[in-house]
């Protein structure tokens, strides 16, 4: 007996040991399964593959040539790379000087510079294709650099660029002068903020609004005021979307220091919604609408261009019912549901992506395009969210400034932009919008289709991306044919084209025509050879064969 007690004692221990642990284990495998399969959903994960990928590049007897291309078209390929380094060189001399330059001194251009192409390449790109990213003036939909060339602008500046660069001149010269009377007067309010913050709180359904310097720092607000108000910790937020370079919201790769309050999670997944209505520690959930072109992964750009496989499929109707299911968990559980519309902003409609999906969130940051150009974050959120103290506990506060919140400047640009929005002639804009641009894809797809050319594009709205039909590790060569055919790109290359609507049917055709013949002539110079064998898997595992031999000395 005195033998038989304490074994019993152990046991219902273990029992109750066993029932704490289990329901805690279920939770954690539930969480994993709800995580995205690629690194873009396992943060920690992509961090550590990060740091393990060693640098090298390809010298000259196999940068045009690690596709298994034969001798003559690797010659062909290296002319055609000096000749339009030759022309590069003949066309952007000042710019390309004053680019060296800041380079050595603006670590942001020196960020961008070194990454416009996969690393293996980056050296030879960087010595003779380099191009001017100083420009002079900008006029319709085309901008001038320093050595007097015209472009047409596909850059769309990172979003800001919606209704093109000479409506937001107009409105940054309107709000000049309309504020210079009071200056650059910081603390206390210009009156025209009154009327920017009615029009937002109708444009958005939402009761109150503060003003931030960044789109970064409005996210960020945001998610600290759902924190304090459900007194919950965590954040989700979706494999690959962006949400501006704070911390909590780059868990992974560029990020230094990990994440421990944020849950990368699935995107149009079953397995998500169920964690968020089973999960007690979920404060809010953030939404970029521009995952409806590639959801579940990153941004794209032509540094990480290493094949053929990227992908790009706007499907409304899909995404829609996937933003009905997620807003009536949120309602559901109590998990503040906030729309990240900083990079489409009224983009897709004057209600902003609210209107155009037609689901209502509790939050939303706005940025970018509404202050007529100049910088700028708004939030908007229902008032029980966006109070940043309690009645019954003075100390008890949700703190948030800015010394250029408010800026008199600013504010009188939002309104300016804001008026020209609101006016009915204005709003017409919005009409067609989705079938014109659909439009000018299919067009321009049935273009490349019928020259025979691998190109295709993917849109959600005017918002385009290039996909790439056969296998290739040479597809970031196509950035450079397109700038010498006068098309201004961002430094991401053909990783997003952004077209702003006052783009007609004329400036397109033209567009459409200059991307016909640069794909003609990089086909034309060898780029997109294909011994008729060669597939994206199989280049991904040439690249990890020549990770591993540099990682182990072979």
């Amino acid at each position: 007996m005195e033998t038989t007690l304490p074994i019993l004692s152990m046991s219902v221990a273990a029992a109750a040991s066993a029932a704490a642990v289990l329901p805690k284990i279920k939770a954690r495998v539930e969480l994993s399964r709800a995580k995205h399969r690629s690194l873009a959903g396992h943060s920690k994960m992509s961090r550590r593959v990060a740091k393990l990928l060693p640098f090298y590049e390809f010298g000259e007897s196999d940068y045009f040539s690690c596709d298994g291309a034969p001798a003559n078209i690797a010659a062909r390929r290296k002319d055609a790379f000096f000749r339009l380094a030759k022309l590069y060189a003949e066309r952007y001399p000042k710019g390309r000087a004053m680019t060296r330059e800041a380079a050595e001194t603006i670590s942001d251009l020196n960020f961008t510079e070194s990454y416009r192409v996969p690393f293996q390449f980056s050296r030879l790109v960087r010595e003779h294709l380099g191009t001017s990213t100083f420009m002079e003036s900008s006029s319709g939909v085309t901008v001038t650099d320093v050595d007097g060339n015209t472009s047409y602008d596909l850059t769309g500046s990172y979003g800001v660029n919606i209704f093109g660069n000479d409506f937001y001149k107009e409105c940054i010269e309107g709000a000049e002068k309309r504020a210079h009377a009071l200056g650059p007067v910081l603390g206390p309010y210009h009156p025209v903020i009154l009327e920017n913050v009615q029009r937002l709180r109708h444009i958005s359904g939402l009761d109150e609004v503060s003003f931030h310097m960044s789109g970064t720092e409005a996210v960020m607000q945001a998610v600290r005021l759902a924190r304090y108000h459900t007194r919950r910790t965590h954040l989700v937020r979706f494999a690959g979307a962006y949400h501006g370079w704070w911390g909590d919201v780059q868990p992974g790769v560029g990020n230094p220091i990990a994440a421990h309050e944020t849950y990368t999670l699935a995107e149009m997944s079953e397995k998500t919604l169920h964690v968020l209505k089973t999960r007690k520690d979920i404060a809010c959930v953030l939404v970029n609408p521009l995952q409806g072109l590639h959801p579940n992964v990153n941004a794209p750009g032509d540094s990480s261009l290493v094949d053929s496989s990227r992908g790009g499929n706007f499907d409304r109707a899909a995404y829609t019912e996937w933003l009905k299911k997620l807003r009536e968990v949120c309602t559901e559980r109590g998990i503040v549901l906030i729309f990240d519309e900083v990079f489409v902003g009224f983009r897709l409609a004057a209600g902003g992506a609210q209107e155009y999906f037609g689901v209502k969130a509790d939050m939303v940051t706005y940025g970018k395009s509404l202050a007529g150009g100049l910088p700028v974050g708004v939030v908007c959120g229902k008032s029980e969210l966006m109070r940043r103290f309690r009645d019954d506990r003075p100390a008890d506060i949700c703190f948030a400034r800015g010394t250029f919140n408010s800026h008199p400047y600013v504010m009188t640009a939002m309104d300016e932009f804001l008026s020209r929005l609101a006016s009915p002639n204005f709003r017409a804009v919005y009409e067609g919008l989705d079938d014109t641009w659909n439009g000018r894809v299919q067009k321009l797809n049935q273009m490349m289709a019928g020259a025979d050319l691998p190109v295709r594009f993917a849109n959600f709205s005017s918002i385009w991306t290039v996909k790439y039909t056969t296998p290739s590790r040479y597809n970031w060569m196509l950035q450079y044919y397109l700038r010498a055919e006068g098309l201004a790109l961002s430094w991401v290359g053909t990783g997003r084209l952004i077209f702003s609507l006052n783009y007609t049917d004329a400036d397109f055709t033209e567009v459409a025509e200059r991307f016909v013949r640069a794909a003609e002539k990089m086909k034309a110079d060898g780029f997109w050879w294909h011994d008729g064998a060669l597939t994206n898997k199989q280049i991904k595992r040439q690249i990890l064969k020549e990770m591993l031999a540099k990682r182990f000395g072979r």
